[in-house]
This record gives structure tokens, C-alpha cells and sequence, in this order.
């Protein structure tokens, strides 16, 4: 049961989300369950905050020549489901319903390919800047949405970058406060995945 003041998440998409849809996604594989939520960090230009350069990258309309950076990979095709800015701001990108390409290469209890079966959120941030209470409380009432719409995803199958991809990624990196998110998710006794692995 919804309370007045929860996302939903209707057909894929979530309400009062902004929307911004990205080319990069296609059709999640056979029936396999969504059962994965796989939290990253994201700054465009690196350690800066603001600006329409994410939302760029993920609709394939970054300007190359706008920032140094940019043309290391103004051409990747990439995307995620769900932006969290540093205000709390949420954007949508791709329904969950369709496998965004956030993961890349990627393993998670022995199954590759992690975009199959996962939802991607990016946080605006970096691993060594504190995420603002804002992207706390935005990404739990994401999580629960998605916990309303996907029965099959379990609360403990919370991860981050590192965790699928640890030889390649590091986000979203030391500065996320996983006991945090897991007391604000109820879970302070049942942790999440990535706090048991200590």
C-alpha cells in the first residue's frame, strides 16, 4: 500500500520523475526477473556538480569540444535508469522495464552481464565527496518504489559499481555510507549485500 508521499513507478516509468529518455537501452533478455539495484556516482566534468553534461552523455548529445574531458567519451553510448542530483532531483533516462547499459562488463553471484537483470541509479556525486541527505532520502523512496514494483527484488540485492565490476569500477566509492541507507531502508538488522562482505 502507497502512501501520499511515495513514488510510483506506472508502466516502467516513475511518476513525477523528469523525464529524459535515452537512446541507449534495448529489451532486457527472455523473462528473466529484475532482481538487482546497482547504485554509481557520476560528475560531468570530473568533481563538478550542475549543468546539463550528464543528461548530455546519456542522450549521446555531449559536446566533445565543451570540456577536455568530454572527448574521452563524448562517444560512448551509455545510460542509466535514474539520475539522484545533489538537490534530490531525480531524472529518469530508460523504464525499468528495459535494460539500460549502466553495468558493462559485470558479475553478480555468478551471473554476468548485470544490465540484464539490474536497475542503474546514478548518484551526482564522486567517491570522496559526502552524498547530501537530499540523495539519501531520494534514493530510499527510489528503492521502495522499486521493492513495490518488482516483488522479486530482494533487500539485500542493493549494490554498488564496485561490486559487479571491482577490477574496473570503484564508485560509488567510500563516500556512500551504505549502514546509512540500510537504517533508512528499515534494514538495520537484515543488512544489505555489501555490508556483509566485511
Amino acid at each position: 500500500m502507497t502512501k501520499n508521499n511515495d513514488l510510483q513507478i506506472i508502466d516502467g516509468w516513475l511518476a513525477g520523475a523528469k523525464c529524459v529518455p535515452s537512446p541507449n537501452y534495448n529489451e532486457r533478455p527472455g523473462n528473466a526477473p529484475v532482481d538487482l539495484v546497482v547504485i554509481h556516482n557520476i560528475s560531468l566534468p570530473p568533481n563538478q556538480y550542475g549543468g546539463p553534461h550528464i543528461e548530455a552523455l546519456f542522450t549521446n548529445q555531449l559536446d566533445a569540444n565543451a570540456h577536455p574531458y568530454f572527448a574521452e567519451i563524448a562517444d560512448l553510448e551509455v545510460s542509466a535508469h535514474f539520475l539522484i542530483r545533489r538537490d534530490g532531483n531525480l531524472i529518469q533516462f530508460v523504464s525499468v522495464n528495459d535494460r539500460a547499459w549502466h553495468a558493462g562488463r559485470s558479475v553478480w553471484c555468478e551471473r554476468e552481464n548485470c544490465n540484464d537483470f539490474s536497475v542503474g541509479i546514478e548518484l551526482e556525486g564522486t567517491d570522496v565527496d559526502p552524498y547530501t541527505d537530499q540523495q539519501y532520502e531520494k534514493l530510499k523512496m527510489l528503492v521502495e518504489a522499486l521493492w513495490r514494483y518488482y516483488p522479486s527484488l530482494s533487500p539485500d540485492a542493493i549494490v554498488g559499481h564496485c561490486d559487479i565490476a571491482p577490477e574496473r569500477k570503484t564508485d560509488p566509492g567510500p563516500a556512500f555510507d551504505w549502514q546509512r541507507l540500510s537504517e533508512l531502508l528499515g534494514r538495520d538488522q537484515l543488512r544489505l549485500s555489501v555490508i556483509s562482505k566485511e
